[in-house]
């Protein structure tokens, strides 16, 4: 894994001052490839290319980037795995093509020489994101991969263009502004993260999933507008609707699905470096360690860790699938000190806006995990295709239960419903739990009473949807000025999505939602920057687009069946490890940060959410801070997800010195 990086400017710098800028640039990006670095210019053109490489496969000098094509026309900066590269290779090598290195890199490049850009792109089965220049036409591409796995990011105004893994890498140019951009702010206060296309600071873009960016030259040779372009999308596989019936027996499919699965396992066990997992003891990665296990000769590395607090620690399932699979298990139980050591990293670790909390023990778990190993893979994805989150049953559920009530009469039950504090329901759902069916015996139940109350006036399901994802689902109550303000349907990518969804099933079109927005943006930033802050490989397995694929054309039967996530994925657990292991209610990967709020946290929060500091700053209204971290403080409500949100942006905005717009 690695860090990206580069410019192109018109007028071209001079050629010393490019060197330090491009070399400043790459720097920022060390924890991602601490094992070497290197640039490349076209001095011309005015374009450079920085690269940070945390050395996976071939891990001799032969694989330093950015690397030349054979015949000199394209160079490239890269960041990822390409899993099939011994199969290109091999068609490559057939028809004439030679190779000077190991890497998957070379590969890219003569296979980009060999089928044209687009071609080569849509062989490329893996995690990736990169920049290629055709030094032929002068034209620069940016390149994300199908899911998301991998960041871009580029900044394109007035003649310069800057490109990177991070934001961090961006801000060392002089000449990057770090204006925020006021519908992202709005973005990221109701998803906790900012979507793309939209990054935090005006004129910046993040590439979409599946997407890439050309940049052609003008006639002065400075960079143009770049034209966007889709070359996969999870929509173009369920644009016919729902799923059609198959011809394959359920035996058929259970076989068909565990060998793909096994062949993406096994792909991603290829390193020349230590290799592990990181076991929660749930579904999905659990299913990934058992496969790991019986694809491997030797005990695998597993790592998870625990919390003395017992609502939110599972370490002792993770140790009970692990104790059955045979791995070589490492499990370390966190303090709530050294949780909360993390926190003044995050500003310096995710250097956009993020606001999920499980960042932390993410954080915590890659830390751990990379003592031993250099890649790990995880579980990731396995929710979003299987039917996991325990929203797609409460949300139909929901729907099915009220939609055909007006909505003036849903408002008054949503009132009765929030007229109760989240920890009275918790305590009446922890008394009734020994009777209650599973599906009522939920951790946090409180918060989720009050987010089911919050629902209930949707005037339509997709709204039903959003209120799901959504942490402060009105932020303009929240934002100060009227310039902070932008409207809903012309900036939100998920209203914008959801427009375009034909499908009627409503889990199914969560879960494609889900996939598109949530997985990518949420998800997959998380663990790509805990993981990189740490110089650890993170790879999934179910994110493989074999897998995708052939899982999206299933019918929803085989995802939930009788009240029940992941049918199909259990059937193929079960044959590796006892149900009884498995089988409990659904828990997210959190920690207490409520709690901490009150407690070790509170002064800290206080210091960044002081009145007189938010009237100065002209972000948020001071009055609804302070109702909400009055409500808070007094037990009356838990608004933990939108403090938290609050104090990851002051934070952030600390750190990085990000300015309000004009």
């Amino acid at each position: 894994m690695c860090g990206v990086v580069g410019f192109w400017v018109c007028p071209p710098l001079s050629l010393g001052e490019a060197k330090r800028l491009i070399s400043c640039m790459a720097d920022k990006l060390q924890h991602r490839g601490p094992d070497d670095s290197g640039i490349w210019l076209d001095e011309q053109a005015g374009l450079a290319l920085g690269h940070r490489r945390l050395s996976i496969i071939d891990l001799s000098t032969a694989g330093r980037q950015p690397m030349h094509s054979s015949s000199g026309r394209f160079v490239i900066s890269y960041n990822g795995e390409i899993y099939n590269f011994q199969e290109l290779k091999a068609d490559l090598t057939r028809l004439g093509r030679t190779f000077r290195t190991h890497t998957d890199t070379e590969v890219i490049l003569e296979a980009i020489e060999q089928w044209g850009f687009e071609e080569a792109l849509l062989r490329f089965v893996g995690m990736f994101a990169f920049a290629l220049w055709d030094r032929a036409k002068r034209q620069l591409y940016l390149v994300r991969d199908r899911l998301g796995k991998k960041p871009m990011y580029f900044y394109a105004n007035d003649g310069l263009v800057l490109f990177g893994s991070e934001l961090k890498a961006l801000c060392a140019h002089p000449k990057f502004p770090r204006t925020i951009d006021p519908s992202a702010l709005a973005l990221f206060l109701r998803y906790l993260y900012v979507p793309a296309p939209y990054a935090i600071y005006r004129a910046t873009r993040k590439l979409q999933p599946g997407q890439y960016a050309v940049f052609p030259a003008t006639s002065q040779g400075g960079p143009a507008k770049p034209t966007l372009q889709t070359y996969w999308d999870p929509l173009r596989i369920a644009s016919d609707g729902s799923p059609p019936e198959l011809d394959m027996s359920e035996s058929e499919v259970l076989r068909q699905l565990e060998d793909l699965l096994r062949q993406a396992v096994s792909k991603r066990m290829i390193a020349d470096v230590p290799l592990g997992a990181l076991l929660s003891g749930g579904v999905d990665s659990s299913t990934v360690t058992a496969l790991m296990q019986n694809l491997s000769a030797r005990p695998v590395r597993t790592f998870t860790i625990g919390f003395h607090e017992s609502d939110f620690n599972e370490a002792e399932y993770a140790r009970g699938v692990a104790r059955h699979l045979g791995t070589e298990h490492t499990e370390l139980y966190v303090t709530p000190r050294e949780t909360l050591e993390v926190i003044p990293k995050l500003p310096e670790i995710y250097d956009e806006p993020f606001a999920d909390s499980s960042q932390i023990p993410t954080f915590v778990v890659s830390k751990l995990a990379r003592r031993q190993v250099t890649v790990a893979l995880s579980g990731d994805g396995g929710d979003e295709l299987f039917g996991g989150y325990n929203r797609y049953f409460w949300a139909k559920r929901v729907w099915q239960a009220v939609g055909w009530a007006p909505v003036p009469l849903r408002r008054v039950f949503s009132s009765l419903l929030t007229s109760v504090a989240p920890e009275r329901w918790d305590h009446l759902f922890k008394v009734l739990s020994p009777l209650a069916p599973k599906v009522l015996q939920q951790r946090l139940a409180g918060d989720k009473v009050h987010k089911l109350a919050n629902i209930l006036d949707s005037r339509d399901r997709d709204r039903v949807y959003q209120q799901l994802v959504s942490c402060w689902p009105q932020p303009e109550q929240l934002l100060s000025p009227q310039e902070l303000q932008p409207a809903d349907r012309e900036v939100d990518p998920l209203l914008r999505l959801q427009e375009q969804l034909r499908m009627e099933d409503f889990v199914a079109r969560m879960m494609l939602l889900d996939l598109k927005s949530y997985l990518p943006e949420d998800m997959l930033v998380k663990v790509d920057r805990a993981s990189m802050a740490v110089s650890l490989e993170v790879r999934a397995p179910f994110l493989d687009q074999r897998v995708v694929e052939f899982v999206w054309r299933l019918p929803q039967h085989y995802k939930i069946r009788n009240g029940a996530s992941k049918w199909l994925l259990r059937q193929i657990l079960y044959q590796y490890v006892p149900r009884e292991l498995i089988e409990r209610p659904k828990s997210g990967f959190g920690i207490p940060i409520g709690q901490w709020l009150r407690g070790p946290l509170k002064c800290w929060a206080e210091e960044l959410l002081a009145e007189k500091k938010l009237e100065q700053e002209g972000f948020f209204r001071s009055e609804v801070v302070a109702r909400h971290w009055q409500e808070h403080q007094s037990g009356r409500r838990n608004w933990e997800y939108r403090l938290w949100a609050l104090l990851m942006f002051q934070a952030w905005k600390e750190r990085w010195r990000a300015q309000a717009p004009p």
